[in-house]
């Protein structure tokens, strides 16, 4: 039997206008009568309402995993079970997707048969870490929603002071701007360092993320521990007539004004007869003339990653982007991946040993610099891992003739590779 549905005044107002509502979808959820997850929602409803009437949260943590795993689950207990019983346990469990994010609709269908019979029905895809959220399960149908999971093919993420689960953009399979295999690369690391994500042993989270390109669809950049973002290193591939193609058909003026001045380093220049010049050494792969141009402009055939580590959103020190530490990294062959995978267990060992505990990579690296940083991961410093100008002129230059020479000296040595 249904639960009577709680009066909810200030939930009602979040349904108002043009936009799509959560609330609605709560509510739709609570009104499935006869559904094994209808009192809870119901319940939860109602929850939500009071936490908006006292301007509180009134959910704690706790401890609930399943057989053989530190992670996966998060607790949620109610504060106030009394009020609301149905809904005094709304854990949430962390499952991974495939790599890349592709289902079958199939697939789709029986996950929601899972989580309708033992949860709450409430699903999200993704979090923030790739992971789908499975949110609203008591704590007697963890093990039993996870069995059935696992069953059909799926497996826990991480939650916790852990390996997170990771993204991959949709890349190579629907890309053409995509630069390496980015689902080859997320499944070798995750299937490498399974072990850290189920058993949390490290001193806070750590993410990775795989965008094939620099447009970086899935927030790398700004949301990775260890992102590895597509890049070329020779000239940008132009195709002259379908450059010409596209200036009769938007006209000189638009393409002037929407391409060329949009360059952030002035590296374009069009021509009288309509074609285009690519100034390569001052391309900084902000992507714009490709996202525009996709026919008549591409990435260089030379291609493969640049590695940044240390993003994140606020914690201790406030948000980071992720500083370049390998300019370009091969991913070729078997052999390129196997020592992406071994230069990724060096910085998760690094960061395991000499991190703070609740610190991110990003801030301990803050914390001890750059410089120790790169010296314990055997990384030699480059003039591409600059993340902030000089705010002084006073600085002595001894010795920067050579040092330079002996960066070009290594730089032309790995352009001939």
């Amino acid at each position: 039997m249904s639960k009577t549905p709680h009066d909810t005044p200030l939930l009602d107002q979040l349904e108002d206008g043009p936009w799509p509502s959560f609330v609605k979808g709560l509510k739709r959820l609570a009104g499935d009568d006869g559904k094994p997850y209808a009192n809870m929602m119901t319940d939860l409803v109602g929850q939500l309402e009071h936490s908006y009437t006292n301007r509180l949260g009134y959910w704690k943590g706790g401890t609930v995993s399943v057989y053989g795993y530190g992670g996966g689950v998060i607790p949620r207990f109610s504060e106030v079970p009394e009020k609301f019983p149905e809904s005094s346990e709304f854990h949430t469990l962390r499952v991974q997707p495939p790599a890349g994010m592709h289902y079958t609709t199939d697939l789709l269908r029986q996950l929601c048969d899972i989580w309708e019979k033992h949860g709450s029905g409430l699903i999200a895809l993704h979090g923030q870490s790739g992971d789908i959220m499975f949110q609203g399960c008591s704590t007697d149908n963890v093990q039993k929603a996870f069995d059935e999971l696992n069953e059909a093919g799926f497996d826990l993420g991480g939650a916790g002071p852990a390996l997170r689960t990771s993204m991959s953009c949709v890349g190579h399979a629907r890309c053409e701007q995509s630069c390496y295999d980015e689902v080859k690369a997320h499944r070798t690391i995750i299937n490498q360092f399974l072990d850290e994500m189920h058993r949390p042993a490290l001193p806070y989270k750590f993410k990775f993320k795989f965008s094939g390109c620099p447009n970086d669809c899935v927030n790398a950049i700004h949301r990775a521990d260890f992102a590895v973002i597509g890049t070329w290193r020779d000239d940008m591939q132009v195709d002259q007539d379908e450059v010409k193609a596209y200036v009769g058909k938007v006209g000189r003026k638009y393409m002037i004004d929407a391409v060329i001045t949009k360059c952030p380093t002035r590296a374009l220049s069009l021509n009288d007869d309509d074609t285009l010049d690519v100034d390569n050494k001052s391309c900084v792969r902000c992507m714009h003339c490709l996202n525009v141009m996709t026919k008549a402009l591409s990435p260089g055939k030379e291609r493969g990653a640049t590695i940044l580590i240390g993003g994140k959103r606020s914690l201790k020190i406030g948000d980071l982007m992720g500083s370049v530490i390998i300019p370009f990294f091969k991913l070729d062959t078997e052999e390129d991946y196997e020592a992406l995978t071994e230069f990724a267990e060096t910085v998760i060992d690094f960061f395991a040993e000499n991190a703070l505990e609740h610190e991110r990579i990003g801030e301990t690296i803050d914390r001890i610099g750059l410089s120790n940083f790169l010296e314990a991961i055997g990384v030699e410093v480059d003039p591409n891992m600059v993340s902030h100008p000089r705010t002084t002129s006073y600085v002595r230059t001894d010795d920067w003739d050579e040092e330079a020479e002996k960066w070009r000296q290594r730089h032309d040595g790995q352009a001939a590779e």
